[in-house]
């Protein structure tokens, strides 16, 4: 049976009949997640692309080595990626600094848009000032304002992921927005958003 990234095959469903030999399954579910996992990560990671790619492959194999022992109805595939990953990164950040290794400021790729070269630079200037503002936060308020205000999962989904209470998730997203937005005010006529009265 052939499926893709849009079918409404469920990501569930689709790792069942991966685990049972479904290779298209496999492709779309991989389709599905790895783009998901990237941004994610590459967040995560300061914006440092080459990483964020190996730790969505990681998070990837490890995905089809569960395959196999994957339990229908105890969580869900992308609930349990963003976990992986979120691990994934919390060791590869730890042994920077063990290492004292600097990150790099890749962006992450940018979509195509819309109106001409000005409003793709001020695109740019704006998700670099984003990615910026999200690497001084804390890790703990980073992966939280992350998954929810840019992934948009709910707070028992980042809970789960965080290993960490519903009470504690809004705590730190609070922070982490109040903090983000202390980051960025002063950058409002910068980025272009002196005339919008709703930026903040």
């Amino acid at each position: 049976m052939a499926f893709d990234a849009a079918s409404d095959v469920s990501d569930e469903a689709l790792m069942a009949l991966y685990a049972n030999g479904d290779r298209a399954a496999a492709l779309a579910l991989t389709q599905r997640i790895t783009p998901r996992v990237l941004a994610y990560a590459t967040r995560l990671l300061g914006g440092d692309r080459a990483e964020a790619e190996d730790v969505a492959q990681d998070t990837m194999l490890r995905l089809w080595r569960q395959a196999r022992h994957w339990q229908q109805g105890d969580t869900r595939v992308t609930t349990w990626a963003y976990r992986v990953a979120t691990n994934l990164c919390i060791d590869r950040q730890r042994s920077r600094r063990r290492k004292g290794h600097v990150g790099l400021d890749d962006a992450p790729d940018l979509p195509e848009p819309g109106p001409g070269t000005e409003g793709r630079l001020q695109d740019a200037q704006r998700l670099d000032a984003l990615q910026t503002a999200l690497a001084a936060l804390p890790d703990r308020q980073r992966q939280a304002v992350v998954l929810r205000h840019i992934e948009g999962l709910t707070n028992p989904e980042i809970a789960q992921i965080l290993e960490i209470g519903v009470e504690a998730v809004e705590s730190l997203t609070a922070r982490g927005k109040r903090a983000l937005a202390a980051l960025l005010s002063g950058q409002k006529p910068a980025l272009g958003y002196e005339d919008d009265e709703d930026a903040g």
